[in-house]
């Protein structure tokens, strides 16, 4: 397994994550053969691990503390907050108040007394960015976290982030965990580019685009039966509409794939790992089958010929899906900041 830097950090990862949001109810609840996954990847090479408190509510962070026994020195371990976690209105969210608390609740599950990346999974407009990064600060200076990551941040939060660090003495994020494949590239426009400028490390989410890029979704194909259609059916759901362009582009990409000797799979991950400001794409299986399936895509190097032709089939820049870019400002999603009409 190829080793990468991890942004400026001086630290090495693997060319691959292993993300962890299919191990628990949500996905594969059966911890056995969970852990027996884990392993499985860790004996391949991959010493990065992904996971956060709000997969299966703890669960998966639960599964991954067990893998890792025995195991913890060797893995760079990565979780996330900010989800709802039970139903208490506080039990969420960047402030400093929850950061405190729920990193406790993430050690305890993960069975560490220290967890290498804490990430922010998602921006929060009510919470004033430098209260979430003076409370990680603390948590680095306690050494309880090593260092400190965004997911799915816009442009100008990345910015934003990274000036809060200068200029009020916090300490600094240094990556950023954005969606990326074939079908949802809209991060090439700013968010790439920002993280070269800042060297920030990139651990893309969700490269085979939630399964469409596994081969699964294919036109005169039944509906696939997947545990995140059921909780996103708009998204995974061939017939809608908004998904026929994704449809058409799978189809091209498959024939590519073909013609190149490649899986769609191979072709998909190989992708994402030839963009230069990507350090590690996280893979995220359910089964060992589906590990096994994605492992070898590390090696893959596509041919300048191959990229231009994806490149005509999803021009750079561009995310066929809105569903698929993980987060929308509430500048877009709530009319009241949009309209000056009194009601």
């Amino acid at each position: 397994m190829p080793l990468r830097p991890f942004g400026r950090t001086g630290v090495k990862v693997s060319a691959l994550a292993l993300g962890t949001m299919m191990f628990g109810e949500r996905g594969n609840p059966d911890h056995h053969d969970s852990i027996r996954i884990i392993h499985r990847a860790l004996d391949a090479g991959i010493n990065l691990v992904d996971t956060a408190d709000v997969y299966s509510q703890g669960e998966s962070e639960e599964i991954v503390g067990k893998a890792l026994k025995n195991r913890r020195d060797d893995v760079f371990l990565a979780t996330k907050f900010h989800g709802q976690i039970g139903t208490d209105p506080n039990h969420f969210g960047n402030s400093r108040r929850w950061i405190v608390r729920e990193v406790e609740h993430s050690l305890r599950r993960l069975r560490t007394d220290h967890i290498d990346l804490y990430q922010v999974h998602r921006p929060e407009e009510d919470t004033d960015f430098d209260e979430t990064l003076g409370a990680l600060s603390d948590l680095v200076h306690q050494g309880k976290i090593r260092y400190i990551g965004t997911s799915t941040f816009e442009p100008s939060a990345i910015v934003e982030g990274q000036w809060i660090a200068e200029k009020r003495g916090r300490e600094r994020v240094v990556s950023e965990q954005p969606p990326y494949s074939i079908l949802a590239r809209g991060i090439e426009r700013e968010v790439l580019p920002i993280a070269q400028r800042y060297g920030l490390a990139v651990i893309p989410w969700s490269p085979l685009a939630g399964g469409w890029l596994s081969g699964k979704f294919r036109a005169g194909a039944p509906q696939p039966a997947t545990t995140r259609g059921g909780r996103q059916p708009g998204r995974f759901e061939i017939g809608a509409p908004e998904n026929a362009g994704k449809l058409a582009a799978v189809e091209a990409l498959a024939l590519l794939a073909e013609q190149s000797g490649l899986s769609l799979i191979h072709l998909a991950l190989g992708f994402v790992l030839e963009h230069p400001a990507v350090t590690a794409p996280i893979i995220g299986p359910r089964t060992l089958e589906q590990l096994e399936d994605q492992l070898g895509a590390a090696q893959v190097r596509l041919s300048r010929d191959v990229l231009d032709e994806i490149d005509k089939i999803v021009p750079p820049g561009v995310t066929l899906s809105a569903r698929d870019q993980g987060y929308q400002p509430p500048s877009v999603t709530d009319p009241a900041r949009r309209r000056r009409s009194a009601t």
